[in-house]
């Protein structure tokens, strides 16, 4: 397996937080992974065999797939033989591309062939013709640049949003509603919706998975810290509260989640 990552150029920075991918993924028999609620959005392209979502309300139908906010785990099953190239957005990034209030991608894999039809299909071809990954960064970073000048003068809000997101993800989503509304010179409902169109989730909601991002950071970091010192250092109000948290978003106690190796945060890498 060959993984491999990289970063964008100065003008895709602010929207989107990296470029990933596999090749040749290969092995025997089928193999199940969980995939957690990360605060990002993604937009992702399989080649080869697609997995299969065991999750019958949020299907796998497309090998090129805009992944929206995730309330909550999703199992997927691979069989063998597939590549993989992945654009991994910022919370708020998927705004700078796509016309759509960032809503319509919650909970949702959407076919990318759905939006843009024949300039997804030939992206499709282009990136299956390449032959390394540095290509298929090139390439995808062509495509997200004509996007982008298409929405030049559209985002207003997304500057507003951005400096929001900052302040979550720096305190570890334990800043106020109102205390964010105020940072952001709007009112609370005011804020509310324009964060909620522009994120595809509500302030509270994108807080709740970067405090659980957050915990995973630390953990990786602090190998040895309890749980009880890890909940109230994350902000949970108690060690309960970070448990029923760690089970909603990923169907695991936290004990149980970081027993299967060192965890890693996708929002805070």
């Amino acid at each position: 397996m060959d993984y491999s990552f990289s970063y964008p150029s100065g003008e895709l920075a602010p929207y989107v937080k990296k470029y990933w991918g596999m090749e040749n993924y290969d092995f025997k028999e089928s193999y199940s992974y969980r995939t957690v609620p990360s605060g990002l959005p993604e937009l992702i392209f399989y080649f080869g065999n697609k997995p299969v979502s065991l999750d019958k309300d949020i299907p796998i139908e497309d090998n090129m797939l805009l992944c929206g906010h995730k309330s909550s785990f999703l199992d997927l099953e691979f069989s063998a033989g597939f590549s993989v190239f992945s654009v991994l957005f910022r919370p708020e990034g998927l705004k700078a591309f796509f016309d759509l209030p960032a809503t319509e991608f919650y909970n949702k894999n959407i076919p990318l062939r759905f939006l843009l039809k024949n300039d997804a299909n030939q992206l499709e071809d282009q990136l299956a013709a390449s032959h390394s990954f540095h290509e298929k960064v090139l390439l995808i970073e062509s495509f997200l640049y004509k996007l982008l000048h298409k929405k030049e003068n559209k985002k207003d809000n997304l500057k507003r949003i951005h400096h929001s997101i900052e302040l979550l993800t720096r305190t570890g989503g334990n800043s106020s509603v109102n205390a964010l509304a105020s940072s952001s010179c709007l009112s609370r409902k005011q804020y509310e919706r324009i964060f909620s169109s522009t994120v595809g989730i509500s302030p509270k909601q994108f807080a709740r998975v970067a405090r659980f991002q957050h915990a995973l950071a630390r953990k990786a970091l602090q190998k040895s810290e309890s749980l009880t010192a890890l909940a109230y250092d994350c902000g949970y109000y108690d060690q309960s509260h970070m448990i029923h948290e760690f089970k909603a978003l990923t169907g695991y106690t936290p004990s149980e989640y970081f027993s299967f190796g060192k965890p890693e945060s996708d929002l805070y890498l």
